[in-house]
């Protein structure tokens, strides 16, 4: 049961916004880093890397959980437990005295973001009818998500070098309280039509996997794929993930019915939306590092050098979404990894003398063109003719490809770098005026390597989606949305 939406622009405006926060919040504590080492007394840079990997580990492993709860227990409902505990555990990060309060906290946050991030996404789906209205809504959602990004580096960068490190996480508490009153007000309220029960057991099987996963890719970036630390992971990676597809195959209330990946655009937009991550990460992540490590940008200056790309995403995702309708979103969805592709090949040519205007720009743009149209593409066709009653679990699948696909890109791109790096290095004979250049023959390896992630997430568009054009006439036809159709009143 779906209240009536009092105000769909409102409520778009209230979701769009805790997106924006989450997004934020996953760029803007990179540039703290040096910061919080230093006033914390983190011993080192090992440790250090907890401050993102115990986010990105909770996140990732409880998004598809995150996802399902919505749907059964209600999408609002989750909506504000999580920004709840987001704006909680930020002020508490905000506030931590040791490295084991800041990872303790960051860790909440992550589960915060696992509960709001896919709650949202499906309470769009369903405020929203599939066509124009949604196609609009995606575009100004894929605008405000690259805004968060870009707009993390430069806020983190200013609060940083002026005011203070721990108004990284301070800033997102007023942001949350926000949302939660204007929720409150605008987005509609929602149960599932019966009661259902939770799979405790694919619960427990499939979030221990993907942390185990994360987890894992994270040690491997670090101490190598071959690593015992590493295989170990893997390997109970593997194990939890098989005894979760039995369970599914058994249980009566499945947390994941397995039949849902029958469906070839749900399977098809699931896989370009773990492999497009895995491309685009890898760019913000050596990008940043060349920006301040090889031509000494300070962290605002590289924070603005950004900025063209979130103003190139805000226009292809605008002019998209108002075009959507009259284009073959198969042709569009094989298109847009090309042109990051593309993007990333150019950026393997970087020089350690770089021209911003020329060396830099042309492929930010093409990279940050293809994000955009990636992005809105595969929601759209991923999520098409998806029920109500499953889109939470749709929008889980979603960003959790997102997640793990951006830890799996970085973790290959680090070796890749650090490879070419060491090798580069050594072959110099460890001459200190060599760092440079090495550096900079890692950064290129590594964007090309990821454009094969782009080129791969193209190929899957080609074979796997099917997403016809739709006409005019049965965009016209189509029945109204659940929201639409349900008169409004209390439900919860």
């Amino acid at each position: 049961m779906i209240e009536k939406v009092k105000h769909s622009g409102l409520a778009l405006a209230v979701l769009a916004t805790a997106q924006f926060m989450v997004v934020l919040d996953a760029t803007i504590v990179n540039v703290a880093l040096p910061s919080i080492q230093s006033a914390l007394h983190f011993d080192s840079g090992a440790e250090l890397q907890w401050v993102v990997t115990a986010y990105s580990l909770v996140f990732g492993g409880f998004l598809l959980l995150g996802g399902r709860l919505a749907d059964l227990f209600g999408r609002r409902r989750l909506f504000l437990i999580g920004a709840m505990l987001f704006a909680a555990a930020s002020l508490l990060g905000g506030l931590s005295q040791s490295p084991e309060q800041l990872i303790l906290f960051r860790s909440l946050q992550g589960l915060g973001g696992a509960l709001l991030a896919p709650a949202a996404l499906s309470l769009v789906l369903t405020i929203f009818k599939e066509g124009e209205g949604r196609n609009k809504a995606f575009g100004i959602w894929s605008m405000v998500a690259a805004g968060g990004g870009a707009l993390g580096l430069v806020l983190g960068g200013i609060l940083t070098q002026y005011v203070d490190w721990r108004w990284v996480f301070f800033i997102n508490v007023p942001l949350a309280i926000a949302v939660i009153f204007a929720a409150l007000e605008y987005v509609p309220k929602s149960l599932p039509s019966e009661k259902q029960r939770l799979d405790v057991t694919g619960a427990v099987t499939i979030t221990g996997s993907l942390m185990m996963l994360v987890y894992a890719l994270a040690q491997a970036a670090q101490h190598g794929w071959g690593a015992s630390s590493t295989v170990s992971m893997f390997a109970v990676s593997g194990v939890l993930l098989v005894a979760f597809i039995i369970n599914e195959m058994r249980v009566r209330h499945p947390l994941v019915p397995l039949a849902i990946f029958k469906r070839r655009n749900i399977t098809g937009g699931s896989i370009i939306g773990l492999l497009s991550p895995a491309a685009m990460f890898g760019m913000f992540f050596y990008l940043s590092i060349y920006l301040q490590a090889v031509l000494n940008y300070s962290p605002v200056q590289a924070g603005l050098a950004d900025l063209p790309f979130t103003i190139m995403v805000i226009i292809v995702a605008a002019t998209l979404s108002r075009k959507m309708t009259q284009l073959n979103p198969k042709i569009v969805l094989v298109s847009g990894p090309l042109i990051v592709a593309l993007g990333l090949f150019l950026f393997s040519g970087i020089p350690v003398h770089a021209n911003y205007a020329t060396d830099i720009l042309p492929g930010m743009l093409l990279m940050a063109g293809g994000m955009a149209i990636v992005f809105v593409t595969n929601t759209l066709v991923t999520t098409s003719g998806v029920a109500h009653k499953e889109s939470g679990l749709v929008s889980g699948l979603l960003n959790t490809g997102q997640q793990i696909g951006g830890a799996v890109g970085l973790a290959v791109l680090t070796v890749v770098s650090t490879t070419v790096t060491k090798n580069d290095i050594l072959a110099a004979g460890g001459n200190p005026a060599a760092v440079p250049s090495a550096l900079v023959h890692g950064f290129q390896r590594s964007f090309l390597a990821a454009s094969l992630f782009a080129i791969a997430a193209s190929i899957v568009a080609m074979v796997v989606i099917r997403a016809p054009k739709r006409s005019q006439v049965a965009l016209k036809k189509e029945p109204e949305s659940e929201i639409s159709a349900i008169p409004g009143g209390p439900v919860e």
